[in-house]
């Protein structure tokens, strides 16, 4: 088994990972990066959907933050607009990879299988076998590893239930009879996509309504703005300062950050799927599962309603679109003794105030880091401050 040292490795090479390596590029340090750019992205989303974020807030990040998402559309003759015109997936992903190549040519296109604490610094393992040793690591692993089934649809109907990041290519889905769970903008986006590629759709979430997002209108009045001013997570004071002061948010007391990490921002369908969705695609609102079942023809997935009475809805397959949620002790990379030497709060890293865990030399950005500093780490937007942030106590 090969041997060798570095001062920093990054692990995953998403928005983050790749910003963070971005940063680095000039640092007095040695740095590896590892992954394949923007796996999640193009593995785990469907083809074919945007992405909830405006143009402006979907860019990576290099230090001089000239090659932004708009950058690339210009020199490639690609419509854009920074609000009201939605990123496609396909485009988000190919000025990612281009970013990537530019800034982080250097990327190693191969995962880590294992990581544990060594001496003053950590011992990873690689996919084709390499022993590196590194004085300081950076988690940035996305959230492939959280996907969210709620325990309700986790038992009886094996292989008819499957999580929507299981699902990029819907073509295999035409002419089944498909119920999609969840409230938010990728069960919308997955159930009007699912339509499209010739399915029979049905959308169940336990929310009483359905609260899309606005169309944006990118000239407002200044007594709009002033109500309701625009940020990379969307309108209003709320996300202006949550998108704008993640440092203030991480002095908060805890209990403060962790509500406002689960209920800000919560599920809200896209304003572009809207027209798509109405009338053509049965929701069934206020609908709490109570279980799912192998059927012989398909499953059949049973519903409370708020009055008490229950519902039996069948289908072929069963796709939640229910979100994700961080807990660590999912990230099988990370040995055990390092693990249980993170501090942790509902199961995801305390960070400081450079994204440092107790653990000296280990540092978490992206979703994992939400409960420290803000909603705003679960947006690619949230990049550009991690990266900055993290190259500042790491470069040297």
């Amino acid at each position: 088994m090969n041997s060798s040292r570095v001062d920093i490795a990054i692990i995953g090479a998403g928005p983050y990972g790749l910003s963070l390596a971005a940063h680095l590029a000039e640092a007095r340090r040695s740095v590896r990066i590892f992954g394949t750019p923007m796996r999640f992205w193009a593995n785990h989303m469907p083809r074919g959907m945007c992405l909830k974020s405006e143009g402006f807030a979907s860019s990576l990040y290099e230090p001089k933050g000239r090659f932004t998402l708009k950058a690339f559309c210009a020199e490639n003759h690609i419509p854009y607009a920074d609000v009201g015109l939605p990123v496609r997936l396909e485009l988000f992903i190919a000025y990612a990879r281009e970013f990537q190549e530019r800034y982080v040519p250097g990327l190693e296109w191969q995962d880590i299988t294992a990581l544990s604490r060594e001496g003053d610094g950590f011992r990873l393992t690689t996919g084709a076998g390499e022993s590196l040793g590194a004085r300081e690591v950076v988690v940035a692993t996305g959230i492939r590893d959280y996907a969210y089934l709620p325990p309700e649809l986790a038992g009886g109907a094996d292989g008819a239930v499957t999580h929507s990041s299981e699902h990029s290519d819907l073509a295999g889905f035409r002419d089944r009879r498909v119920i999609v769970v969840g409230a938010g903008a990728s069960a919308f986006d997955l159930a009007d996509l699912l339509m499209r590629a010739g399915a029979k759709v049905e959308i169940v979430a336990r929310r009483q309504r359905i609260d899309y997002n606005d169309r944006p209108v990118e000239h407002r009045s200044l007594l709009a703005r002033l109500k309701a001013p625009r940020s990379g997570l969307g309108t209003g004071w709320r996300s202006r300062m949550c998108s704008d002061m993640p440092l203030v948010f991480h002095v908060m007391p805890q209990r403060l950050r962790l509500r406002a990490v689960r209920h800000h921002l919560g599920p809200a369908p896209c304003w572009f799927v809207k027209e798509s969705i109405a009338g053509r695609v049965p929701v069934h609102v206020g609908s709490r599962i109570t279980g799912a079942s192998r059927q012989q023809q398909g499953v059949q997935l049973t519903l409370r309603q708020g009055s008490g009475s229950e519902e039996s809805l069948e289908a072929d397959h069963i796709v939640a679109a229910t979100g994700y949620r961080v807990s660590l002790s999912r990230l099988k990379f990370i040995e055990p003794a390092t693990q249980a030497a993170i501090r942790k709060v509902d199961d995801t890293p305390v960070l400081d105030r450079h994204f440092q865990t107790s653990v000296p030399g280990l540092y978490f950005v992206g979703a994992a880091a939400a409960n420290s500093f803000g909603p705003l780490l679960r947006f690619a937007f949230g990049a550009r401050f991690a990266a900055e942030r993290v190259a500042a106590r790491l470069g040297g």
